[in-house]
């Protein structure tokens, strides 16, 4: 029987590792060629014990020590690469960690190098929107990863659906109707993912279309949806409870101070803030087509719809 290619996979317990390490294991198909070896910081724990009823090999690494990276790459046909940069908030420490994967890869003759990236909002928005680290930062990555030559695919995923269950979209006083306050007109198209649902999808249809996909930016969304449309069919889903529901758009102060009300620092609030603006003024995805990057799924991705009735949205499960 010939030699399974082995996938690795960072971040194999987190929203997105974890969807690629189950789309991968959960198709027949692709578990007769591939192997997937998580990794994760600590193998001990209930999430990566999950992994291994999967079938998944489980290793340790810490993103910040290059060594523990190469380790876990060593033997490597595909790596999915991804970082969070909210767990330290710094740029720096991301795009460290995103190039000592890139090297580690460069190092171990890796054939298929996905990272989840974002666009460089900076340049994007030739400078009006600066503060976009989380964005940048990633792009940054991709543009060294390119300078490497390490065979690559670039996965940009959309804006989460589950920012919006009890999040950006929650009662609000004085009658408790469903808002969804952003700063951003209803107009503004989101291009969103149900990112434990469909990371895996987008992943395993790069990992199957290696050819077609080197090189290239495949854009990880359902669709492009408007505020106004996420709102309608919340609506049409939960009519009791969507009767009075709305988008609201807020002043961008009104919405820094909110964030800057729960605790957040300036910095992050401003970096949000901007986050929004992106979508109305530049687009998520600088206005590219979805097109292409849907075409290489098998598995159709989730809809808004499907997302809202399933148990991931919490906050909406005893709506009617």
């Amino acid at each position: 029987m010939a030699t399974k290619k082995v996938l690795v996979v960072f971040g194999a317990t987190g929203a997105q590792g974890g969807s690629v390490v189950k789309a991968i294991l959960g198709d027949s198909k692709m578990r007769e060629s591939w192997a997937v070896r998580g990794v994760t910081r600590d193998v001990s724990k209930p999430s990566a014990k999950a992994l291994e009823s999967l079938g998944a090999e489980t290793v340790a690494a810490d993103l910040n020590d290059a060594a523990s990276v190469k380790a876990a790459i060593k033997g490597a046909y595909a790596v999915f690469g991804v970082t969070n940069y909210w767990e330290k908030a710094d740029e720096h420490v991301e795009m460290a960690q995103g190039k000592a994967m890139a090297d580690a890869a460069k190092e171990t003759g890796v054939q298929h190098f996905v990272w989840s990236s974002l666009l460089d909002v900076t340049k994007l928005s030739n400078g009006v929107l600066s503060k976009v680290a989380h964005f940048d930062s990633k792009a940054h990555v991709e543009e060294y990863i390119r300078s490497t030559g390490v065979p690559a695919t670039f996965f940009l995923p959309g804006f989460y659906m589950s920012n919006f269950p009890g999040g950006m979209m929650r009662q609000l006083p004085p009658n408790n109707d469903w808002t969804l306050g952003l700063p951003v007109p209803p107009t503004t198209q989101v291009p969103i993912l149900a990112t434990v649902e469909d990371t895996g999808k987008f992943v395993k249809g790069i990992l199957l279309n290696r050819e077609k996909t080197l090189g290239k930016r495949i854009y990880g969304a359902t669709d492009y949806y408007t505020l106004a449309q996420l709102v309608e069919q919340f609506k049409e889903t939960f009519p009791e409870a969507g009767k009075t529901a709305k988008v609201v758009e807020l002043p961008h102060e009104v919405f820094k101070n909110i964030l800057i009300g729960t605790g957040m620092p300036e910095k992050g609030a401003e970096e949000l803030l901007q986050n929004m603006r992106l979508l109305n003024e530049f687009g998520y995805y600088g206005g590219a087509d979805l097109k292409e990057s849907l075409s290489i799924l098998v598995d159709k991705p989730t809809t808004w719809v499907e997302f809202i009735k399933s148990p991931s949205a919490k906050a909406f499960a005893d709506l009617k």
